[in-house]
């Protein structure tokens, strides 16, 4: 039987909900219906996966790279995980002070040289960015950066675990805050919650 995702809607918008300032709660609750949607895609598409069974790499019509059902049904399902889980991290970390401390802090700190450094080059990678930006920890370097991902399957790096995740999709924003894109960053940033970032930065 394949694993299905449960939806944590109800769990992630008790997280959020008033506690993220100039972000709205009806902007959340408007996001995370696009995330149920993410949920019931990515397990309609495991359902399709074990319904077709152990592929025939041999037959043309199940697998080839301009157009088959294995091809059609994987690139979908890397599509709708990424917004399943790329949106789980994003709510899982606002809710908080916006101030770091602890190993999250000292990390920051030396990587970035201040938490004012990171900030505005977390800012400047999310304008930059077409839908999402990424803080990430290098388990070769040891050290945090940020990158860009364009789409919820875009730019995966090897060796790198998230610790946090910015949509700045417009879906994430509008409503508040029209275009200014830099204004709803500013926003996010007074409101992440860093311990709850710190549960994803691996101990060294």
């Amino acid at each position: 039987m394949s694993h299905t995702y449960s939806n944590q809607q109800e769990a992630l918008l008790a997280k959020v909900k008033g506690k993220t300032g100039k972000i709205s709660d009806k902007t959340h609750e408007e996001h995370l219906k696009l995330y149920t949607g993410y949920v019931n895609k990515s397990n309609g598409i495991l359902a399709e996966i074990e319904k077709m069974g152990v592929p025939d790499p041999a037959n043309p019509a199940v697998a080839n790279q301009i157009y088959s059902t294995v091809r059609a049904l994987k690139v979908d399902l890397t599509f709708a995980l990424g917004g399943l889980k790329n949106h789980e991290l994003y709510f899982s970390i606002l809710g908080g002070d916006g101030q770091p401390s602890g190993r999250v802090a000292k990390q920051i700190d030396a990587d970035f040289g201040s938490f004012d450094n990171y900030k505005k080059d977390l800012k400047a990678t999310g304008i930059a960015a077409r839908g999402w930006a990424w803080t990430g920890y290098d388990h070769g370097t040891k050290k945090l950066f940020n990158y860009i991902g364009d789409a919820q399957n875009t730019y995966p790096v090897w060796g790198v675990t998230p610790i946090l995740g910015l949509d700045v999709y417009e879906h994430a924003y509008y409503a508040d805050f029209f275009t200014n894109r830099g204004g709803y960053i500013d926003e996010f940033l007074n409101f992440v919650d860093w311990k709850a970032v710190e549960t994803f930065l691996p101990k060294a």
